[in-house]
């Protein structure tokens, strides 16, 4: 379903986890973002595309490398796109992994793709933090973004756009799969963005997009005092703590229970406990 619109930018928010993908227009070009998850989702975003392409250049760019952000390469492959994403990505340890987690995904409930299951090849690498990259007239710029996961992007469109990935959900606490220090660092990145830019418009990877500065400043808060609050409740061994940290994850589950505890060991590791 559309989850926002505007003038410049249409963002399709899946029926699993609120995963976005958001499609933006500029003069010159058309960026797709993690096109992803259903079927008919990524149908309803390779359709819409192709109804407002009128002759732009199509651009598709991956946040990061986890199977549900990476779903739908395949279906692109066809429109002639051009794929972005980080050497983290391009050079990702687990390739095959994350193809095998699509196709295990299909074959639990029973779903037929109409493309190739294939990890994304990309055409133009983000070497460097804060490039700037031109596409024809457009200007983004990319920041890397670790700790979720080493491989991650911040992408800036025309100064107005803020791209986030898997971080800053309105409703999703930090899921660390790599490092808490670098999450540290990915929330400075936030900050140092939010210093600079006055105006965005803030796309997650999981939730609601806005364009409160307040808001998107209360996002950046609550994962920084998230982080700090487990780092006390593991330093301390405090379990009671680290249980009440467990009941804010959202929509309670095994999954986010797993969550939950990879947090805690990936704390515990860099504490050295």
């Amino acid at each position: 379903m559309i989850q926002y619109k505007t003038e410049q930018m249409t963002v399709f928010e899946s029926a699993l986890f609120q995963t976005t993908s958001a499609v933006i227009e500029t003069k010159d070009c058309v960026i797709v973002v993690d096109p992803t998850w259903l079927p008919h989702e990524i149908n309803e975003i390779k359709q819409h595309v192709q109804e407002i392409l009128n002759h732009r250049k199509l651009y598709v760019f991956f946040t990061h490398g986890d199977f549900d952000h990476v779903i739908g390469y395949g279906a692109f492959l066809e429109l002639n796109a051009t794929f972005i994403g980080s050497k983290f990505l391009e050079h990702h340890p687990d390739k095959e992994e994350k193809v095998q987690m699509i196709k295990q995904f299909d074959h639990d409930y029973y779903i037929k793709r109409s493309h190739d299951i294939i990890f994304p090849e990309l055409d133009i690498v983000v070497t460097e933090n804060e490039q700037h990259i031109t596409l024809g007239e457009t200007s983004i710029t990319c920041y890397f973004a670790k700790g979720h996961t080493n491989d991650g992007l911040f992408m800036i469109v025309d100064d107005s756009i803020w791209i986030t990935g898997d971080y800053l959900s309105d409703f999703e606490y930090p899921y660390i799969y790599e490092s808490v220090n670098d999450y540290r660092d990915t929330l400075a990145t936030a900050r140092h963005i939010l210093a600079k830019y006055q105006n965005l418009t803030l796309v997650p990877g999981h939730g609601k997009t806005t364009h409160h500065r307040v808001e998107i400043q209360r996002r950046v808060e609550m994962a920084s005092s998230y982080l700090d609050e487990l780092q006390a409740a593991v330093k301390e061994n405090n379990k009671e703590a680290l249980d009440k940290l467990n009941d804010k994850l959202a929509f309670p589950s095994d999954f986010t229970a797993q969550c939950h505890q990879k947090n805690v060991e990936i704390m515990k590791r860099e504490l050295l406990l």
